[in-house]
């Protein structure tokens, strides 16, 4: 393969500079308004339905999408794409049923509505438990994952990557909080979209046609079920376990939620929602088929997760290679700079204003949150880097595995709170931690101590997933039928009385229209 960096020439240079000026337009702008306190990382509680749904996007789409997507499609065809499509039940759990609880409560944090259900222990053992997940599966994966293609395509050191990409997303996370960082992101994920969609076109084009590619490639590439023999996607792997990892990743993570708590109302929140399960279907045709295409026009490749640079390095013509550097620097900011306003609102609301100093002022909750910005810039810096000496690392298959570890406590958790009115506070804390203890050390046993390429008896790291999700919710009932509500829970029983608002028929269409579309491409592509 090629270095892109050979094939610089100063209208991508151009390219690259205007794209930074642009940026850095929007952000000075759209910080010009100042907010402070809760204000700062809610954006005031300002953002519309395609604010919302195209923050969230881009809080998904990292760089290591971009990598995994195209890898996947290169070697097995579509069935990844179930990881996005199959998203559309679950971000529908999050409309109808977490989402009208959150904005109800008016809490600023995950953390925090469980806090005023179970009290406060609860929520200070969910609040570091999320700030470590943040900081591992958000900022240090993500920021790897694009180190990782800066450096293939500029040829610097990780240290340079990192350090230089990180400063960039932090920036407006650290100057404007979610406002900023939404503005950015609707730009970001509209030039994401136009630069993948050329780069699939001039694939299709060399090619001759999706007819074309269609016969040039195995029939199992285009089917989204395989068989329970397949050894990667069995269906049934993917029936039960996702669903555990799907729950945790867009019902209950800070960083995913936030834009919906940042909401103008419910209605806009539940339309962001349904925006970005209908953005999840470009993903097929936006990263996948791109590395199906590679596959054709490229077979033989030493290293699958190279596709995507392989397509862009020898299809993107003189001039436009800027392109691709500005469309990695977006996926990166995207996801870094949401994870960071999410780390920072996190840590401020439910540490720093709960445990530290309760009568701190607006100024010194907004100051708090930009410094805790700054720290988790230089600690994912830190981890990425000790990433970077791992040997041997398949960056999709472990972040999928750990997300598939760290899931089970948290989907336990928020359904038993949401679902059943007999949970109480030691079924959740139990969940959170000796759940999360048996979940990481499974998860930490699967992948390092009895690696499965090595001890064949492991099962599917999805099903193992779906075992620990089982587990706790047996264990989660048993504590809740055993011991009684504490005093905090019988003393605040009515204060919990949330009264839920109806869809509104804009609500209701979209799902129904999205619902109708995605039972169709399940059909075509079964």
């Amino acid at each position: 393969m090629n270095s892109i960096l050979d094939k610089l020439t100063i209208y991508d240079y151009c390219i690259v500079v205007v794209y930074l000026v642009a940026l850095l337009a929007i952000g000075i702008i759209s910080s010009r308004k100042k907010t402070e306190g809760a204000e700062h990382f809610l954006a005031g509680k300002s953002l519309n339905w395609y604010s919302i749904g195209f923050n969230m996007w881009a809080t998904n789409v990292g760089p290591s999408m971009l990598l995994a997507f195209a890898t996947v499609g290169y070697t097995t065809g579509i069935v990844a794409v179930n990881f996005d499509w199959y998203a559309f039940i679950y971000l529908f759990l999050l409309a109808v049923l977490f989402a009208p609880r959150y904005i109800a409560t008016g809490v600023r944090t995950l953390p925090e509505f469980m806090g005023k259900r179970f009290g406060p222990n609860t929520q200070t053992i969910l609040a570091w438990y999320s700030l470590v997940k943040m900081l591992i599966s958000w900022l240090s994966l993500g920021l790897f994952a694009g180190g990782f293609l800066v450096r293939q395509i500029l040829g610097i050191q990780m240290w340079q990557s990192v350090t230089v990409l990180v400063a960039l997303a932090g920036l407006f996370a650290y100057t404007g909080g979610l406002r900023t960082v939404a503005k950015i992101n609707i730009f970001q994920m509209i030039l994401l979209i136009a630069v993948s969609a050329f780069l699939t076109f001039l694939g299709l084009s060399k090619i001759g046609g999706i007819s074309s590619l269609m016969q040039q490639t195995p029939d199992n590439y285009w089917s989204l079920i395989r068989p329970a023999s397949d050894p990667d996607y069995p269906w049934y792997a993917i029936a039960l376990g996702y669903p555990v990892a799907a729950i945790a990743f867009f019902c209950t993570d800070q960083a995913m939620v936030q834009s919906v708590l940042g909401a103008k109302n419910l209605e806009q929140g539940q339309l962001g929602i349904n925006f970005i399960a209908w953005l999840k279907i470009l993903s097929l045709p936006l990263f996948i088929l791109t590395g199906i295409i590679c596959s054709v026009l490229f077979p033989g490749l030493k290293d699958p997760s190279l596709a995507y640079m392989t397509m862009v390095t020898n299809l993107f013509p003189t001039g436009l290679n800027g392109l691709v550097i500005v469309v990695l620097i977006a996926v990166l900011v995207g996801t870094i700079g949401s994870s960071l306003n999410s780390l920072s609102t996190v840590f401020t609301m439910d540490i720093y204003l709960k445990h530290i100093r309760p009568d701190a002022t607006n100024k010194q909750i907004t100051q708090i949150g930009r410094y805790t910005v700054i720290i988790g810039c230089l600690a994912s810096v830190f981890v990425a880097l000790a990433i970077d000496q791992i040997k041997g690392l398949n960056l999709f298959d472990v972040f999928q595995s750990i997300l598939g570890f760290i899931a089970p406590p948290l989907a336990v958790a928020f359904l038993m709170a949401v679902l059943w009115k007999r949970t109480n506070r030691a079924a959740i804390n139990t969940i959170l931690t000796f759940g999360a203890v048996l979940s990481l050390a499974t998860g930490v046993c699967y992948l390092w101590i009895f690696p499965k390429d090595v001890y064949s008896f492991w099962p599917h790291y999805l099903m193992l997933s779906f075992g620990l999700f089982t587990a706790l919710l047996l264990i989660g009932i048993a504590v809740s039928l055993l011991v009684p509500k504490s005093r905090y829970e019988l003393e605040h029983k009515d204060s919990f009385q949330i009264k839920i608002e109806k869809p509104t028929v804009r609500v209701k269409a979209a799902w129904i229209a999205l619902f109708i579309v995605m039972i169709a491409l399940y059909m075509f592509f079964k």
